[in-house]
């Protein structure tokens, strides 16, 4: 089959691969119909990652018909049409059974990278890297699926594939932040990013209840969808000062929940900028956490930062005083789509969210270098790249 490889730091290719097969009875293989890039996926690109190898196949964010399941699948069949979430996991460890899905202690097939650098194992991702697993991903013809009764739910009828593709990585990781960020009636919400997770993050605190949502990012054609598609304020960070404009909308305390959505290349105004890109090209510090940093910063006192963006190692000027005297709290994970995959499909259905805006640059899978650049480097207003096999 075709499947778009990573070949080496921003060196991608559509190659033929060998068709995946099922390796356990949990299993299932999916025909893909649609498969999203994702703002993680350009930490592989940039090389950011370890433990990617030439001819890994990139992709998690995806849905499609189930062609073959394995002998113990009993919740899925053959030609169903499913979401599937990016991050899977046994259904059966204490972590699971805690609905702490993408902290699996079965999932992940390949734990010593994670274990070593994080203390303990982590769980296991499509398409990102060997230290989640080296799963083959999903910018492919077809994907096998573990644990398939515990990550792949039906996508309901009238639910189109555009707008329901969305439903198996951007909006449950939104919504995640802005659930465990402890979003409730009458907050104000301040979220950095408006790309895809972004949006559905500051669309989750609208649907949570917050008073106020504000989405704060510098590409005009970003702000521009995310005020006409989420309908919550903006701000463009470089024509104002963020922290003086959260305090006015704020009643003077700062947002009640901050949740940062960009992740370890964050880009700010000033020299700040300069100081983390240098370090992290020299690999003195691994991520960029400018975003992070002004969340902690502008956070109200008592209040709560939920970190959805990537980070993958050490960060540098972590401001540890303003977290410890302002009394914050600081939380972040990797999605557990299991536990709001079914009901964000419900609410797509009933237009409560809307997620189709998101797919601005539909493309074949041969087109696939070409939407990770266009992505990658913004170009024509690209929000996403959805690559269709």
């Amino acid at each position: 089959m075709k499947a778009l490889t990573w070949n080496g730091v921003n060196d991608l290719s559509v190659e033929r691969v060998p068709d995946p097969q099922i390796n356990n009875r949990q299993d299932a293989i999916v025909e893909v119909r649609l498969s999203s890039v994702c703002g993680s996926d350009l930490h592989l690109l940039g090389g950011y990652m370890p433990a990617m190898e030439r001819g890994d196949v990139l992709g998690h964010e995806f849905l499609g018909d189930i062609v073959e399941v394995g002998a113990d699948v009993r919740k899925r069949s053959v030609g169903e049409r499913v979401v599937v979430c990016s991050f899977f996991g046994c259904g059966q460890c204490w972590y699971c059974q805690n609905d702490l899905w993408s902290l699996c202690d079965n999932a992940n097939t390949n734990p010593g990278l994670t274990e070593l650098t994080y203390g303990q194992p982590l769980g296991a991702c499509f398409g990102y890297s060997h230290a989640l697993g080296g799963n083959a991903g999903s910018h492919a013809e077809y994907i096998r699926v573990p644990y398939a009764d515990h990550g792949a739910f039906p996508v309901p009828e009238g639910v189109s594939d555009r707008a329901a593709v969305f439903a198996s990585d951007a909006a449950p990781t939104g919504w995640m932040g802005a659930d465990l960020g402890g979003v409730k009636s009458g907050d104000v919400v301040a979220v950095w990013g408006c790309g895809g997770v972004g949006q559905m993050a500051a669309r989750a605190a609208m649907l949570l209840g917050a008073e106020r949502v504000i989405a704060i990012d510098r590409f005009p054609e970003r702000l521009a969808m995310t005020a006409e598609h989420v309908g919550c304020e903006t701000i463009d960070y470089t024509q104002t000062d963020v922290g003086g404009e959260l305090l006015e909308r704020s009643g003077g305390r700062g947002p009640d929940v901050c949740i940062e959505a960009v992740g370890m290349e964050a880009h700010t105004d000033g020299p700040v900028n300069l100081y983390d890109k240098a370090k992290q090209q020299l690999r003195l510090e691994s991520d960029r956490p400018s975003a992070l940093r002004e969340a902690i910063y502008h956070c109200r006192k008592g209040g709560t930062v939920f970190c959805l963006g990537v980070f993958g190692g050490l960060i540098d000027k972590f401001p540890m005083g303003a977290l410890l005297n302002k009394g914050l709290t600081l939380r972040g994970a990797q999605q557990m789509g299991q536990n709001y995959i079914p009901m964000l499909l419900d609410r797509i259905a009933a237009g409560d969210l809307k997620t189709d805006h998101l797919m601005t640059h539909p493309m074949s899978l041969d087109e696939g270098p070409k939407g990770y650049d266009m992505f990658k480097n913004k170009k024509d207003g690209c929000v996403r790249a959805v690559l269709k096999p």
